[in-house]
């Protein structure tokens, strides 16, 4: 059956998606277009296309475990020297994603794997361009705000052409907004913009 690069991620919500891929293509991330603008809860993995139903079903109960909570970005973040990438950073919202990304990543689970470097929750604007792109990116959008109720991560495969496409959406059903379910982080903003 062969393999195919997973990655699951909590999508930007338009119109401040579309937005920031526009500046990440104006800095000359040739990538841009082909990444939907998102905060990574599993990076690109590699999984036999047999696991898929696993997989679709393991995400599935990480939703029911979860519950919205409040996301917001501002200002700008770099993983330079380290990594070649200029972000947006997440300042409300990161514990949440932070608790969902492990949970994605269970050692018993489809998508069990070892992290390249710490998990940091970040929306990448500039990636792998000129060191003067990147510092313009990182200029550029220092004063960045948006912010909105995260109500639900997706499932993605990278196809042959290295466009992420979109295979399914989870809600998280596990409480209301304010009150966590149970296991599930605990943000006193949450449900509020």
């Amino acid at each position: 059956m062969g393999t195919v690069t997973l990655g699951v991620s909590i999508a930007v919500p338009e119109p401040h998606g579309s937005l920031l891929q526009e500046r990440r293509a104006g800095f000359g991330d040739l990538a841009a277009y082909g990444i939907p603008t998102h905060v990574t809860l599993l990076p690109p993995t590699e999984v036999d296309s047999a696991v898929l139903p696993a997989v679709r079903s393991h995400l599935a109960a990480v939703a029911t475990a979860g519950r919205p909570f409040r996301m917001r970005l501002s200002g700008t973040g770099t993983f330079r020297p380290l990594s070649p990438v200029v972000f947006v950073q997440v300042v409300e919202g990161g514990s949440a994603c932070s608790w969902l990304q492990e949970r994605v990543r269970d050692a018993s689970g489809p998508l069990a794997r070892e992290l390249m470097f710490p998990y940091h929750p970040h929306v990448t604007v500039a990636h792998g361009i000129s060191e003067e792109a990147m510092d313009r990116a990182y200029a550029e959008l220092s004063e960045y705000a948006a912010a909105w109720t995260c109500d639900s991560f997706a499932l993605y495969e990278q196809g042959a052409d290295a466009v992420w496409r979109k295979l399914n959406t989870y809600a998280f059903g596990g409480g209301i907004a304010g009150v966590p379910a149970q296991g599930s982080p605990v943000d006193e903003h949450a449900g509020t913009l």
